[in-house]
C-alpha cells in the first residue's frame, strides 16, 4: 500500500505546473527585495538632503523672524 503510493507521487505531475510558478513568484520576488534595498541608500541620502535643506530654511526664517521682532520692540530714541 504505501509502494503504491509512493509510485503515485512519483508518476503525479499535476501539482508541477502549481510548483514552478511559485518559484518563479518566490525569485521574482528576492529580486525585487535585492533591488529595494540596494535603493534604500540612495532614497535615505536623498530624504536626509531634503530634510537638511528644509532646517536650513526655517533656522534661516525663524532668525530673520527674531531679528524683525527685536528691531521692533527695540524703544525709538
Amino acid at each position: 500500500m504505501f509502494g503504491r503510493f509512493v509510485k503515485a507521487l512519483q508518476s503525479e505531475d499535476r501539482g508541477q505546473d502549481l510548483s514552478e510558478w511559485c518559484l518563479l513568484t518566490a525569485l521574482v520576488a528576492l529580486i525585487a527585495l535585492g533591488v529595494i534595498v540596494q535603493l534604500s541608500g540612495g532614497m535615505q541620502a536623498v530624504w536626509r538632503g531634503a530634510n537638511a535643506s528644509l532646517n536650513a530654511g526655517n533656522a534661516a526664517s525663524d532668525g530673520r523672524a527674531a531679528a524683525a521682532t527685536t528691531a521692533a520692540r527695540a524703544p525709538n530714541q
